[in-house]
């Protein structure tokens, strides 16, 4: 019963069900004011063959009493209350029902108080006399016929309710298999093969069905499967145009590297503009080699998931500091680590390393190639669920094109000649982390470079 259609088929019958019991209830109280009607009516009969001979036998009183199935029979007409028709009473009366006004909520209460109650008792019920014949007719009479009367009459109710709803379940349950179920399978269907044969066209689903919410979401993974068969196509295509890439950057590499063999005896040349020309040529032979290695180093970059452990990245930021500062000995370029002591952030220490290093250098770079003193900054805070690790410098600031692209790999390069894959491999170290590398701020006055990473369950 895990199906759709099956646990439909359960609530189903359950619901036909309770609108069977509401339905149940002003019934059986409908049945009582019928028993008790009839029993009035047949007093009545029975007072009119008193009214006829005034003298009965106590036999032929008796018959009539036990044939309207009741001890007594008072007739009240023109305001005389008679004793027509009377029999001992076995024990006092222990309850009077006037049916001349009672409605619908009294009937149902004391329908559902008689039916609960097991006991015999002795009742009293008032009611009008049929065919105007007076102006009140009271009879006493048992309990018991009346509640066996209701209890036969509520099984035979219930047992049809069950079979109702036991049919009416089981139609809409092969009405909601064939609306619903098989076309739900249907889509199903669609998806499984899809998933098997991405690249095959024709797995993609064909809308079809009638059901409005049904075609909506045909149409949506239509739409979905199309757009993703057009994507691995376009990322085969990448993979393949990755593969000759890295083939050509290879041996353009081997073909460059046997150039620059060459540079060292053009330079030794007699002709002065040859010796002028030949440091363009050693930079410009320099960088095509860089290039052609970083985008190998790309191509085979596969980073490995972070090893999570408790870092603190004071002691990693004046490892940063210490190598980078060794790197600007002669220049006028001061870095600076101010992480607080007890900041200590859950991550890959290799990695994060790796990415504060880059964003260090990338900002030492652009400091040194503006010409002027300035100071690199290393600074972190942590506030709600995030830990924040800020890389700022006093430089000129990025400018508008290397902000379009800045973690696209091949675009987002800021120096001249750089390949843009440093910004690009960071944010992708950060990220398998749960975290985010951004550009916070640049200008004139500088710019911000912000690490967070999520603090997460600390439990270890």
């Amino acid at each position: 019963m895990n199906s759709l259609s099956g646990r439909f088929l359960i609530l189903t019958t359950v619901f036909v069900m309770l609108a069977e019991i509401l339905i149940f209830v002003p019934s059986i109280a409908r049945f009582r004011e019928d028993f008790l009607l009839n029993r009035l009516e047949r007093a009545q009969i029975a007072s009119l063959a008193l009214l006829a001979d005034d003298m009965l036998a106590d036999d032929l009183e008796a018959e009539l009493l036990a044939n309207a199935g009741v001890y007594n029979v008072v007739l009240r007409r023109d305001e005389v209350r008679q004793l027509m028709l009377s029999s001992p009473i076995p024990d006092s009366i222990a309850k009077t029902y006037d049916l001349r006004d009672a409605g619908p909520w009294v009937l149902i209460r004391d329908a559902m108080s008689r039916i609960v109650t097991p006991e015999n008792e002795i009742i009293r019920v008032i009611g009008e006399p049929v065919k105007g014949a007076g102006l009140l007719i009271e009879v006493t009479t048992d309990s018991a016929p009346l509640r066996m009367a209701m209890v036969d009459y509520g099984l035979r109710i219930l047992g049809l309710s069950f079979v109702i709803s036991i049919i009416t379940a089981s139609l809409l349950f092969l009405a909601v298999r064939v609306v619903l179920v098989r076309p739900i399978k249907s889509v199903v269907g669609y998806m499984q093969r899809y998933a098997s044969a991405p690249e095959d066209a024709r797995g993609i689903i064909s809308p079809n069905s009638k059901v409005t919410e049904l075609r909506e979401a045909e149409e949506a993974l239509q739409m979905l499967q199309t757009d993703l068969t057009q994507a691995l196509r376009q990322r085969e295509r990448l993979a393949q145009l990755g593969g000759a890439v890295a083939k050509v950057s290879h041996d353009l590499r081997n073909i460059l590297t046997s150039a620059q063999l060459f540079t060292d005896r053009i330079e030794s040349s007699d002709d002065p503009l040859v010796r002028r020309m030949a440091p363009k040529l050693v930079n410009s032979i320099t960088r095509a080699v860089s290039l052609c290695e970083s985008t190998l180093a790309f191509g085979r970059a596969e980073e490995p998931a972070p090893t999570l452990t408790m870092v603190p990245v004071r002691s990693l930021a004046a490892d940063v500091a210490a190598s980078e500062q060794l790197a600007v000995a002669d220049a006028c370029v001061e870095i600076v680590n101010e992480v607080p002591e007890d900041l200590i952030v859950r991550a890959d220490p290799e990695q994060l390393f790796r990415v504060i290093m880059n964003l260090v250098r990338n900002a030492r770079q652009a400091l040194v190639a503006a010409g002027k003193p300035g100071r690199v900054t290393i600074a972190g805070c942590e506030y709600g669920d995030t830990w924040c690790i800020e890389i700022s410098d006093t430089g000129p600031g990025l400018p508008p094109k290397a902000r379009e692209n800045l973690f696209t790999p091949f675009q987002g390069g800021v120096r001249k000649g750089g390949s843009g894959l440093g910004l690009a491999i960071s944010q992708e170290l950060v990220r398998g982390h749960g975290g985010d590398l951004s550009l916070k701020q640049t200008g004139p006055e500088g710019t911000v470079f912000e690490i967070s990473l999520p603090r997460g369950d600390m439990t270890f």
